[in-house]
């Protein structure tokens, strides 16, 4: 059996943003498959209830993504371990709001954290994986960047610029034995979501049922996806042998290409 079709059982995940949402439904699937999770985050306190909710194989550390100080602590907190798995996941939604009305300063905050953060994150992650020439990398991007979303370019083009380092990235550590890809979600069922939706009919003048129901008729399945299958997403793309470079779309249709 080769190493990438092996269970996860005695690998090291590393999990951004891993104290709620996303991160805690990709820890959570990590754990049941066997592997040692290290979640990082702003919130300490959110950080410490997720490690206590999934148990001993999971320890917290803060960490702002988007700080390359913090990013460099982290990675002296942590030179002991083999971190062979490294999930990307920290992300903010940033502003809803026509491009000309968003101010420098939250534009700038959306990239921090969802470009700068990934950046910093395999800068300080990836020299012991291509030492060792073996790792993944998985970045969450989403099929906003893949897709018009009104009112939300920050986001859109911040998701956009995850993918095209995710593929490049790919290229250059790939023929060291590393492999990195990235995961597009669509709309996840959430506190995110309902945020958009409470926005969107404030701004339409309609019920929130309304502007809900306007987003998910897009997919084929009327549905969002839910946190629990893009945890489970991440888990399958870790057992998939020559999948590197790949961005996979889980948007129950809202993306059919």
């Amino acid at each position: 059996m080769s190493a990438r079709s092996a269970p996860l059982a005695g690998r090291t995940a590393l999990v951004t943003g891993g104290g709620s949402g996303l991160g805690r439904a990709i820890a959570r699937t990590l754990v049941a498959d066997g592997a040692r999770v290290v979640i990082t985050g702003r919130d300490g306190t959110r950080l410490k209830e997720t490690a206590a909710l999934l148990g001993p194989g999971v320890t917290h550390h803060v960490c702002d993504v988007s700080r390359p100080d913090d990013v460099a602590e982290l990675a002296r907190a942590l030179a002991g371990e083999e971190i062979s798995i490294l999930v990307n996941n920290a992300g903010v939604a940033g502003p809803v709001a026509p491009l000309t009305e968003i101010a420098p300063q939250a534009w700038d905050e959306v990239f921090d954290v969802n470009v700068r953060g990934v950046f910093l994150m395999c800068r300080a992650f990836l020299p012991p994986m291509t030492a060792r020439g073996a790792g993944d990398v998985v970045n969450i991007a989403s099929v906003s960047g893949k897709r018009p979303l009104a009112r939300r370019t920050p986001y859109c083009a911040s998701k956009m610029a995850v993918i095209g380092l995710t593929t490049t990235l790919a290229v250059e550590v790939g023929p060291l034995g590393v492999m990195v890809n990235s995961l597009s979600p669509g709309p996840v069922s959430g506190p995110r979501m309902e945020r958009n939706f409470r926005l969107e009919a404030e701004r339409t003048g309609g019920s929130y049922e309304q502007a809900e129901q306007a987003f998910v008729s897009r997919s084929a399945l009327g549905r969002m996806v839910d946190e629990e299958e893009v945890g489970e997403a991440v888990g399958a793309m870790l057992r998939m042998r020559g999948l590197c470079g790949a961005d996979i779309d889980l948007s129950a249709g809202m993306v059919a290409r």
